[in-house]
């Protein structure tokens, strides 16, 4: 593929909801004629779709996948599926005015769901023998189900823009129907090598069906992954993710509007650093795609247009500071042992535990006797893990905390002596520091706090190390 001095452009599934209010800003606006052009657009499902098809991604409420993995023959996934398909002819209404389009979307969708219904009617049947296992499956059943929600709205977006002058088409990469086996690269190659992007909107699916499995590897985070696929593999000039707020030095609602600035410039360095703080700028093996290929990032509010946004890319930092605070909520889970001392295996048994339970770890810190993980999960799989440990070792004393972790972050922290005036800044406040650690790459530094402070401490460290008057003096010179 060759396809010169184009973009990459991926809409999310809150921004979807807004498709045609998109339409005459951020895809069309005012460009006519050849302008329109050069863009490939990757589109995720409307809002709330995927949740109704896996499970919500907050509350964990069962979807159809959830509710066909513990079916228990009251088939409540075939209401599940109905919901489904109601939610989209709800979301495609809203869309498209021409009575046409919208049979050709009502068409579309009942192809998709009654496909879908017929498809895991058979399963259940087939594994009813005895020889075949459902669960075996079930990774399978997700990849399906996951490709349903992004068919459907690139196929819609195409139709609205169709009806609206623009040569858009509809490039569905879910497999559908497709008997071949190919690689993600395979699978994006086949589904753009006729394009002509001079003459052409491609609206492809978020979703792409491939040997690798990209719901195995990344679950939710498959839409990122096939959109920077799809910029490498291009060459794009540029991937540009629009998402329905700008990347800020906090969260408005905590530090003020007036407080926060967009970051407007910053590093691959520091999306891993928000991406192990549960604040993803992108998926990080996304990330890791575009940063190999050489292609830049640019995160913008899909809602401003006319604004740049941040760009992402490998440049240093020209002049030390800290670009945004954050914070997430962990456990802390502590392994005291006396005899630890001098004594290897204690760490890896940890680290054992972690991965057989599927703990995600956002920091750590260790001394002579004690080993503190800060992890990502639920109190009840952590006590599994707990269980566990104490059952490795008896006479030790592994004990949990809830807590929140307050990150303050920047492409370079050197001699801004962020550990120290966060500190000051806590005290200040009434926080209480429960912990606190800085790395010698000085990209992040990072402070354990009770999770009621978690606020406070955010709005009290972005104070301190951004929106106050020398650091702003500091951000406006640069």
């Amino acid at each position: 593929m060759n396809f010169p001095d184009h973009t990459v452009e991926k809409i999310g599934g809150t921004s979807m909801s807004r498709i045609r209010e998109l339409r005459d800003t951020l895809i069309i606006g005012g460009r006519t004629g050849a302008s329109l052009y050069h863009r490939i657009f990757v589109v995720s499902a409307f809002g709330g779709i995927t949740n109704l098809l896996l499970e919500h991604k907050k509350t964990g409420e069962p979807g159809v996948y959830a509710l066909f993995a513990n079916d228990d023959n009251d088939h409540g996934w075939l209401d599940a599926l109905t919901r489904v398909a109601e939610a989209m002819t709800e979301a495609h209404n809203g869309v498209l005015d021409n009575a046409a389009d919208r049979a050709r979307a009502e068409e579309f969708v009942r192809d998709r769901i009654e496909g879908a219904r017929s498809c895991l009617f058979d399963l259940q049947r087939l594994c009813s023998y005895g020889h075949f296992r459902l669960s075996s499956q079930m990774m399978l059943v997700r990849e399906l189900l996951s490709g349903l929600g992004e068919a459907h709205s690139a196929f819609v977006t195409a139709l609205m823009l169709q009806r609206a002058g623009v040569n858009a088409r509809f490039v569905d990469l879910s497999g559908w129907r497709d008997e071949s086996e190919c690689t993600l690269a395979d699978r994006i190659t086949t589904g753009l090598r006729d394009l002509d992007l001079a003459a052409e909107l491609p609206i492809v699916t978020g979703y792409a069906q491939c040997s690798e499995g990209l719901m195995r590897e990344y679950d939710r985070g498959y839409s990122e992954v096939t959109f920077s696929s799809i910029a490498a593999l291009t060459k794009a000039k540029e991937a540009i993710i629009h998402k329905e707020f700008h990347l800020s030095s906090a969260d408005p609602a905590l530090a003020g509007t007036d407080a926060v600035r967009k970051l407007g410039h910053t590093n691959y360095d520091v999306a891993d650093q928000l991406s192990n703080m549960g604040m993803e700028a992108i998926h990080p093996n996304a990330a890791k795609i575009l940063r190999q290929s050489d292609v830049a990032l640019r995160v913008t509010n899909a809602f401003e247009p006319s604004d740049p946004g941040t760009l992402i890319d490998s440049q240093p930092a020209k002049v030390p500071g800290v670009e945004i605070v954050t914070s997430l909520d962990v456990v802390a889970l502590e392994l005291f042992e006396q005899d630890m001392v001098g004594v290897k295996g204690y760490d890896a048994t940890v680290l054992e535990a972690l991965r057989r339970h599927r703990v995600r770890i956002v920091s750590k810190s260790s001394n002579a006797n004690t080993i503190t993980h800060y992890v990502e999960a639920s109190l009840k799989t952590v006590r599994r893990v707990v269980n566990d440990l104490e059952g490795a070792y008896p006479s030790a004393l592994v004990s949990t905390r809830a807590l929140s972790i307050v990150s303050a972050i920047g492409r370079d922290l050197s001699g801004v002596q962020a550990l120290r005036r966060g500190l000051a800044a806590f005290d200040e406040s009434g926080v209480e520091v429960i912990a606190a650690h800085q790395t010698p790459r000085n990209v992040d530094v990072q402070f354990a706090v009770p999770r009621q402070s978690a606020e406070t401490a955010v709005m009290a460290l972005h104070e301190a190390l951004i929106s106050g008057p020398k650091h702003l003096a500091q951000a406006k010179a640069a």
